[in-house]
């Protein structure tokens, strides 16, 4: 679509942002809608977050996104800060208010839920405890959305346990698992989530061995590239649902389009197949 001076503006800023996947996602939207309007990756140092964050009402853009190291640095910048990302500790989406105000949200625990309940729509918050390996911020976002949901035990594992300790320190009803019972500890539980990098491209596989995991329990990876990753492949192998990382991405999204935008986006089979790059 032709852009013209009206055009709405927002973007994602990281370091780098060259792998991010969020300007396909968005102009995807931006084009299926008619929106007027553009989405743009914004290469920003981290030094100077808060400097470009501030600068945004400036430019006249609506918002942004901000990925990885930005979404703690990018704190005290914001004038508001909503509940919710008070407690993950981290914001990824900024709208600029009709006042100029920059207000701060976490819309990664919304894509978690969300992506979870649309690939596993069998899954119950009742179904036991939910096990997450890994301790990183994307975890942070992954065990409030959790306990928003009601379940009532999270284990972490986490090859620092002092990492896994300093989160559980804040969040109630975390349970810490020394890494070698890790394997050990998947026993009973409804829910596995792998919170780390661990099976993404260049990296290696998860090391879990899923013997004790309920054939019930369902799998869920955060990472997306590949989107079959070694540990979903295991876990499918032997029959147990699988939830992979691409639809958290996309749903977590969807919050910030629409208040930057105007109109509630929706996720599909066509945009999944977008995003990757996949033929129609």
């Amino acid at each position: 679509m032709m852009l013209t001076g009206k055009a709405r503006l927002a973007g994602v800023m990281g370091w780098p942002v060259s792998h991010s996947r969020s300007p396909r996602l968005h102009g995807h939207w931006l084009e299926r809608y008619g929106i007027d309007g553009a989405y743009v990756p914004l290469a920003v140092r981290p030094e100077r977050v808060c400097d470009a964050v501030r600068a945004l009402p400036i430019l006249g853009f609506s918002g942004c996104n901000l990925t990885v190291p930005h979404k703690e640095l990018v704190l005290p910048a914001l004038d508001r800060i909503d509940p919710l990302a008070r407690r993950i500790g981290a914001v990824n989406t900024v709208v600029v208010a009709a006042d100029g105000a920059l207000e701060g949200s976490n819309t990664d625990a919304f894509g978690f839920i969300q992506s979870l309940r649309e690939a596993a729509p069998g899954w119950s918050a009742a179904a036991g405890p939910a096990m997450i390996v890994g301790a990183g911020g994307a975890v942070r976002a992954i065990v409030v959305a959790l306990q928003q949901a009601g379940v009532a035990e999270v284990r972490i594992a986490n090859r620092t346990r002092a990492r896994a300790e300093t989160l559980a320190a804040e969040f109630g009803g975390v349970a810490v698992v020394d890494w070698v019972d890790r394997a050990r500890a998947l026993d009973g539980v409804g829910l596995l989530v792998n919170g780390t990098t661990q099976g993404m491209t260049g990296e290696p596989a998860l090391d879990l061995d899923l013997t004790h995991l309920p054939a019930s329990a369902i799998v869920a990876d955060i990472v997306y590239v590949p989107l079959m990753t070694p540990l979903l492949a295991a876990a499918a192998a032997r029959g147990n649902p699988i939830v992979d990382g691409l639809g958290m991405l996309l749903h977590q999204a969807r919050p910030g389009f629409e208040k930057w935008f105007g109109v509630a986006p929706q996720v599909d089979a066509d945009l999944r197949r977008f995003v990757l790059g996949l033929p129609g």
